[in-house]
C-alpha cells in the first residue's frame, strides 16, 4: 500500500456545455480538472487538460485553457518531473497536454486507444504525437504499489479510473465515470438499496461500482466537478462493524 501518496488537484480551465447537451434550458460551465499524485516511485499525472480543437469544436464548447506547465509550476513541479501519465479517456478535454509529455509512458485501455484512432472521436495530433509512448491495458492492473487502474466504462467504452490505496483510506480519481459527485452518490445509494434487499423496481447502477466498493473508497474525485464524494457516516459505521 502506498502510505505516502498525496493528491493535488490541478485546475486546467473550463468549457461551456451548450444547453443541447445539458438536458435543461441553460448552458453549463464545467471545470476541467487533473490530478497530480506524489508516489514513492515518482509523480503520476491523471489527465492533462484541454487540447487544441478545430474551429467548430472551439465555437461549440468555448473552452478557456490553463496551460499544464503553469498548473504544474504552481505545484512546484515541471513537465520533466512527471514519471507516469494516465488518462481517464482520450477526448480532447482530458488528453490535451499529452503532447507536452512525449516519451513519458501513458496508461490507456487498449480499446480506448483503438477507438481514439478512428475518425470523429478526438483529434489525431493529441493521440499520435512525437515520442508518444503508450502502455496499453486490457482491464485492471496494479501499475505502482497501491495504485490501480480500474475500467469504468460508460462515458466511453474504454474509460478508466485511478485507485490510490493510502494508509488513511482509498482515494478514487474517477475522471468522467460520472459527470458529477451527486450522480456517483445516486449510483452508490442504488447499489446499497439493492444490497439491502429493497423490493424492485430500483434504479440501475454501473456494474463496476461493485469493484470500486472492494477498495472501500473514502474520497472520490471527478474531472468536471469540484465536489468530492465521501461515504455517509452510517455507511462507514456499517463497514467497520
Amino acid at each position: 500500500m502506498g502510505k505516502n501518496m498525496a493528491v493535488r488537484r490541478l485546475d486546467l480551465g473550463y468549457f461551456i456545455r451548450p444547453a443541447s447537451e445539458t438536458g435543461g434550458p441553460q448552458p453549463r460551465v464545467e471545470p476541467v480538472l487533473a490530478y497530480l499524485v506524489r508516489h514513492d516511485h515518482g509523480l503520476i499525472l491523471f489527465d492533462t487538460g484541454i487540447g487544441k480543437a478545430d474551429p467548430e469544436t472551439e465555437a461549440h464548447y468555448r473552452p478557456r485553457r490553463r496551460d499544464l506547465r503553469d498548473a504544474l509550476a504552481a505545484a512546484g513541479v515541471a513537465l520533466g518531473d512527471i514519471s507516469l501519465v494516465a488518462n481517464c479517456h482520450l477526448h480532447f478535454d482530458h488528453c490535451g497536454g499529452n503532447p507536452l509529455l512525449g516519451g513519458k509512458p501513458v496508461l490507456v485501455q487498449d480499446i480506448e486507444l483503438a477507438t481514439a484512432r478512428n475518425a470523429d472521436y478526438t483529434f489525431d495530433e493529441l493521440i499520435d504525437f512525437p515520442a508518444a509512448s503508450y502502455e496499453e491495458l486490457s482491464g485492471e492492473a496494479e501499475v505502482r504499489p497501491g495504485v490501480w487502474i480500474i475500467p469504468t466504462p460508460g462515458h466511453t467504452q474504454g474509460h478508466q479510473s485511478l485507485v490510490l490505496r493510502q494508509g488513511d483510506g482509498t482515494v478514487v480519481l474517477a475522471g468522467q465515470a460520472h459527470d458529477f459527485a451527486s450522480h456517483y452518490a445516486s449510483d452508490q445509494l442504488a447499489r446499497q438499496a439493492a444490497r439491502d434487499g429493497v423490493a424492485q423496481p430500483l434504479p440501475a447502477y454501473r456494474h463496476w461500482m461493485e469493484r470500486l466498493a472492494d477498495f472501500d473508497p473514502r474520497r472520490v474525485l471527478f474531472a468536471h466537478d469540484c465536489s468530492v464524494w465521501e461515504p455517509s457516516q452510517s455507511t462507514s459505521q456499517a463497514r467497520s462493524d
